[in-house]
């Protein structure tokens, strides 16, 4: 994993993760300075704030399956036990509820962040917003 790698990434962003980029870099006046692509141990995620130790990853259409499943639990694993915290969306929920996300993603933010157990406990979150787009 390298630098090289993390700028290819950032140069061909899906239209999701353009869409959500653009979101959060208007809230950068706010005072939350989110980055792209950002590597945490052998992973890169998507979009990371450290300040806040929270990481955003979205979720494509090859996540469904029991395997892909298992690979982001033993992720978010990895990254929690680095004090971060994983938010997830789909691709439909970013095309389709940016407002929910982002209200979501702002409240997230609100939060004070935990220091991890050293077994990296508790379970993510697979879906976050309901049909309506609404933080559930």
């Amino acid at each position: 994993m390298s630098i090289e790698r993390a700028r290819e990434l950032r140069k061909r962003m899906p239209a999701p993760e353009a869409k959500l980029w653009n979101a959060l870099r208007e809230i950068r006046p706010l005072g939350f300075h989110f980055r792209r692509q950002v590597q945490l141990g052998p992973y890169y995620a998507d979009f990371a704030i450290h300040a806040q130790r929270l990481v955003i990853e979205i979720e494509g259409d090859t996540h469904g399956s029991q395997a892909t499943i298992a690979y982001d639990t033993r992720r978010d694993a990895l990254i929690a036990c680095q004090g971060y915290r994983v938010l997830r969306f789909t691709n439909e929920d970013i095309m389709r509820h940016l407002d929910g996300v982002m209200t979501v993603i702002l409240g997230a933010l609100e939060t004070p962040t935990l220091t991890p157990s050293p077994q990296g406990g508790g379970k993510p979150a697979r879906r976050l917003l309901d049909d309506e787009g609404q933080s559930k």
